[in-house]
């Protein structure tokens, strides 16, 4: 074989070589680029983030957020710890306790309290309306108006009948140190001392999720607390959600401040959401955040419930292939 011969195979043969580890090297770089499942909905997750980021930037407040999903435990935190006034929100602690007290057999919910003029505040549209002294109602129907118009009349007949330091108490068993229950409804001069009902968007997430996995409560009592929770009202994390989705939440308004936190029940996919809003210039605009929040939160969770590990969807009479 000549030499021309020699180095002209050389040169092919180091040539092949070459694209070889370019074709191999591309092969292994997608490989490594590919997405799995678990992957995919990590991406789902990010844009979540972004969303909730961009509506915290445009809002001329400060703003707290905990999301967990139910069925795999992700989170999304975002300034999940601070400290918020509650404001009505706080009664999910005190419908809690209440729950807690019936199951152990220190109340009935089904005991009867008869209105006193004596126990009427501002704000009680429906305690308000009521005959006192004629009218007698339950402690469950109490919790319904607590609930439902978020009577403050109710809620502080409840508060002295399960008392304000046995909701404390309860919150201190699961670790809710920054949870307090430390006046009753509409007392101004308590609120005036710094004496709010205060809580976070990651312990408010706690106690729901230890609700919903029965920590507190047995299945009845959980149950019933969930109906009651569920109860229709006038909210803003429901406030773009479709009609017929169920969502137990309660939420909170004062000057300066809105909260809304609950479970929303997502078919196949439930999850917690708290969001919690202060320092606001205008409480619309609060409003107005959390049901952004909650609408980009809902689309993430639906599709994700109604979708394979793929990604794909079969909706009722879908025929495509």
């Amino acid at each position: 074989m000549s030499q021309m011969n020699l180095v002209n195979r050389k040169k092919r043969w180091s040539f092949g070589l070459a694209c070889v580890c370019l074709l191999t090297s591309g092969f292994c770089a997608g490989q490594s680029g590919t997405q799995t499942p678990q992957e995919k909905r990590e991406a789902l997750w990010q844009k979540l983030e972004n969303s909730i980021a961009e509506v915290d930037r445009n809002l001329d407040g400060a703003m707290g957020v905990a999301i967990l999903d139910l069925t795999d435990g992700h989170k999304y935190l975002l300034h999940a710890n601070d400290v918020f006034a509650q404001a009505s929100s706080i009664k999910i602690c005190v419908l809690a306790e209440l729950y807690r007290q019936a199951q152990q057999g220190k109340l009935k919910l089904t005991d009867v309290y008869t209105v006193n003029a004596s126990d009427l505040v501002q704000d009680s549209d429906i305690m308000g309306g009521l005959t006192p002294g004629v009218t007698k109602i339950t402690l469950r129907d109490l919790a319904t108006m607590m609930v439902a118009v978020s009577d403050n009349s109710a809620t502080n007949v409840l508060i002295d009948r399960i008392g304000m330091e046995n909701v404390n108490t309860m919150l201190d068993s699961l670790g809710l140190t920054h949870t307090r229950l430390r006046r009753k409804m509409m007392d101004l001069k308590a609120a005036a001392e710094g004496r709010e009902n205060v809580s976070t968007p990651a312990e408010m997430m706690v106690l729901l999720e230890s609700l919903y996995r029965g920590k507190v409560l047995n299945k009845e009592m959980t149950d019933d607390f969930f109906k009651v929770l569920a109860t229709h009202k006038d909210s803003w994390i429901p406030r773009d959600l479709p009609d017929d989705l169920r969502i137990a939440d309660k939420p909170g308004a004062l000057e300066g401040v809105r909260n809304d936190s609950g479970v929303i029940f997502v078919e196949k996919r439930p999850y917690v959401l708290c969001v919690m809003t202060t320092y606001l210039r205008r409480e619309r605009d609060g409003e107005d955040a959390i049901s952004k929040v909650s609408l980009v939160a809902w689309r993430m969770f639906d599709r994700i419930a109604r979708a394979s590990e793929y990604g794909r969807v079969i909706s009722p009479g879908n025929s495509s292939k």
